[in-house]
């Protein structure tokens, strides 16, 4: 099928400019502003590894169980629940604000407003997790208390079970 009339014509326009136009055209020199020459900076490809270096990625070792060790029962402790709606508890010495607040948060389903820390004389990191206004930290704390003395009665009867053995 033979090109249309307007299709030959802007075809033989196009040669016509490129036969005007030569073949060399005019290339703009750059402009250099130091007398050395560096070679030009070429592409880096990233190093692609043949194998992996270790079997199994790293764990962190500072879960949530790590993180808390103990809630704190003193009677500054339970000023701070009764009239702050503050938790105490004594955390690990390498656990951060934001581990604190997501470990409260995984084991006691409540939501901390913020988390104040300092280390005591004793070495030990204590944590002062303030709740949100929708949980009550003393229903937390009761339920965190009832929990332990579950645990403690159990691990009492264990010990007898094995003082009869």
């Amino acid at each position: 099928m033979a090109p249309s009339a307007p299709a030959k014509t802007a075809k033989a326009l196009d040669a016509k400019k490129k036969v005007v136009k030569g073949k060399r055209t005019t290339h703009q020199r750059q402009v250099r502003t130091s007398v050395h020459f560096r070679r030009p900076v070429t592409l880096k490809t990233a190093r692609q590894a043949r194998f992996p270096r270790k079997s199994a990625p790293k764990t962190s070792k500072m879960d949530h169980f790590r993180v808390i060790q103990h809630p704190l029962t003193t009677e500054s402790a339970m000023k701070k629940i009764e009239e702050h709606n503050t938790l105490v508890f004594i955390v690990s010495n390498d656990a951060n604000k934001y581990q604190i607040k997501d470990a409260v948060h995984k084991l006691y389903n409540v939501q901390a407003l913020k988390v104040n820390t300092l280390i005591t004389p004793l070495q030990q990191k204590k944590a002062y997790v303030r709740l949100t206004a929708d949980y009550d930290a003393l229903d937390v704390a009761n339920k965190i208390g009832s929990h332990l003395n579950c645990c403690f009665a159990r691990c009492l009867i264990n010990k007898q079970s094995v003082m009869e053995i």
